[in-house]
Formats: structure tokens, sequence, C-alpha cells
């Protein structure tokens, strides 16, 4: 199986869905292969995939495969998710869908940790220590979001 082909097929079947492939990955797992799919998209919030399209992608594409030749005969496990918090941003969509998320941003001149609360064509803008930050893209070498398990909330998020 190539990603090459399983993504020729897979793309317009997600994009119907307002879903994009960040990436598709095929490993061995003894005699079968595992097919995964990492899926993106604005969502309904305009911040990621949700469960219910990551849930009808996983069966659409799981009807596509069972319908194509590009699997052969070859068994396998298939797995769709979104792309994951650990991936690094590397693009405008990634820090827009990622608003609120507290981001760690390296780069040559830069080295920090903030929440990100808008997103320029060509910069970010992340609160820092209570205040705003415009970042360039062009400088941020690695953008990666943090993991918090106590998120603080805006206020209208709590109602």
């Amino acid at each position: 199986m190539k990603t090459t082909d399983l993504d020729r097929l897979a793309a317009p079947i997600v994009a119907a869905l307002g879903l994009e492939i960040d990436r598709v990955e095929v490993l061995a797992a003894g005699r079968r292969s595992v097919v995964r799919f990492f899926l993106d998209g604005d969502g309904p919030e305009g911040l990621g995939p949700s469960l219910d399209e990551i849930s009808e992608a996983t069966r659409a594409i799981s009807t596509a495969l069972d319908e194509s030749p590009v699997t052969g005969d070859a068994p396998y496990l298939l797995e769709v998710s979104s792309r994951g918090v650990d991936r690094p941003l590397t693009q405008a969509k990634h820090y827009r869908r990622n608003r609120g998320r507290l981001v760690h941003l390296v780069g040559d001149a830069l080295d920090t940790t903030g929440r990100i609360v808008g997103v320029d064509v060509d910069q970010v803008v992340v609160e820092v220590g209570g205040a705003e930050q415009r970042i360039p893209f062009a400088g941020i070498a690695q953008a990666v979001v943090q993991v918090e398990f106590n998120r603080p909330f805006a206020a209208d998020e709590e109602d």
C-alpha cells in the first residue's frame, strides 16, 4: 500500500466533509498493515475537526477502501484521527485553529510561551504575561501547543 495512493483516494472524500488530510501513514503490524489518516479542518467552532466529523470521515474512508483496489488483498486496520496536539504548527491555519491555546515558540531570537489570541496572514498574536506580542511566522522555527490539564476558560465559555 502506498501512502500517495491512499491520499489520492481519500482526499476528495474528506474534502466533501469539509476536512483535509494532514498526513497518511502505513505501518507493518505482523501480517497486517495499520493505515492511519490524520485529518484537519476548521470544524464547527473553527478550532479543528469535531469527533463527529472524524467519525463520519472514518466511515466514508472505510467504505472507499473496501471498494477500492488500493489496499489489494492485504489485511489492514484503519485508524482515523485529528492531526494531534503534539504536531508542530507550520501554517497560519494551524495557529488559527489553535486560538486560545498555550503555545511554545522558538526561533533565532525567540524562545517564549504564550496564548494564541489572534492570527494574521503573516504573523501570530500571542499573549505573554498579560501583554500581546506580534510574532512574524518567518521568525518562528518551531511552534508546539502545550498540553494544559487546567486550561483557563474565557467568561463566555464558562456559561
